[in-house]
C-alpha cells in the first residue's frame, strides 16, 4: 500500500530526480518509527503518509513554484509539514521550520538530517516569536486566516523575486467562504482535486494570500 502511493505520488511529480525519490522514499520508515515513541501523526494516517502528508504538502507547487535563493517560514510545522517535503522538491529554496511543541521540531530535525536536507533550519518557539523575514510563509490548517495573517505579516520580506507577490500560502480543508471573506479580491485558491483525483483530496484546497 505505501509503495502503491509512493508510485502515485512520483506519477504526479515526474521530473523528480533519483536522489529525490530517495529521499522521499526514506520518509515512511522514518516517521513510523517516531510514531512509535511520539504521536507525530495520527497512528491510523501512517499508512497514508505519502497521500495525506506528502502529496498534499507538494499541493502548495501547484499554487507556485519558488524560484531558487527564495527564502519560506513553515509556521506550526508539526513533525515537518509541509516544509519537509517542499524541501525535498525545491533543494535551492531556504526552508524555517518553527512549530511552539518541541518535540516534534526534535522529530523534523531528526528525518531532515537523516535524508541529507541541507536546505533546512528549525526552531522551537511561537510564531509571534520570529522576528526573521521571509519571502512566504506556509503552513497547513494551523488557525484561521485571519489569525495568521496578524502572526506572520512581520515575517514577510518586501522585496519581491518570484511569480507571485510574497505573502502567505496555506493547505487548507473544507467551506472556506467565511475564512476568506475579510481578504476579499487579494486572495487565490485552488482546488487540488483538479491535480490529484484521490477522493481525500475532494475538499482540499490551497490558497494564497499577498501581505
Amino acid at each position: 500500500m505505501v509503495n502503491d502511493q509512493l508510485s502515485t505520488l512520483e506519477s504526479y511529480f515526474s521530473e523528480l530526480t533519483d536522489k529525490q525519490k530517495e529521499q522521499f522514499e526514506a520518509l515512511y520508515s522514518l516517521y513510523a518509527d517516531w510514531n512509535t515513541k511520539i504521536n507525530v501523526i495520527s497512528r491510523k494516517d501512517i499508512d497514508n503518509l505519502y497521500l495525506h502528508h506528502v502529496l498534499h504538502s507538494l499541493g502548495i507547487v501547484k499554487m507556485l513554484k519558488f524560484k531558487d535563493d527564495t527564502t519560506v517560514m513553515d509556521l506550526g510545522t508539526g513533525g515537518g509539514f509541509p516544509g519537509i517535503p517542499l524541501a525535498v522538491y525545491f533543494p535551492n529554496v531556504q526552508f524555517h521550520l518553527v512549530d511552539s511543541i518541541g518535540k516534534k521540531i526534535k522529530v523534523a530535525q531528526t528525518v531532515a538530517e537523516a535524508i541529507g536536507l541541507t536546505n533546512v533550519t528549525f526552531l522551537h518557539a511561537r510564531g509571534e516569536e520570529e522576528k526573521q523575514t521571509f519571502d512566504f510563509v506556509v503552513s497547513r490548517a494551523v488557525m484561521p486566516l485571519v489569525d495568521l495573517t496578524k502572526i506572520v505579516t512581520k515575517n514577510i520580506k518586501k522585496k519581491q523575486k518570484n511569480a507571485l507577490p510574497n505573502g502567505l500560502i496555506c493547505l487548507k480543508g473544507g467551506e472556506l467562504q467565511h475564512e476568506i471573506q475579510p481578504f476579499r479580491n487579494k486572495v487565490i485558491s485552488i482546488e487540488l482535486s483538479k491535480y490529484f483525483k484521490e477522493a481525500y483530496f475532494k475538499t482540499k484546497k490551497v490558497v494564497y494570500i499577498p501581505l
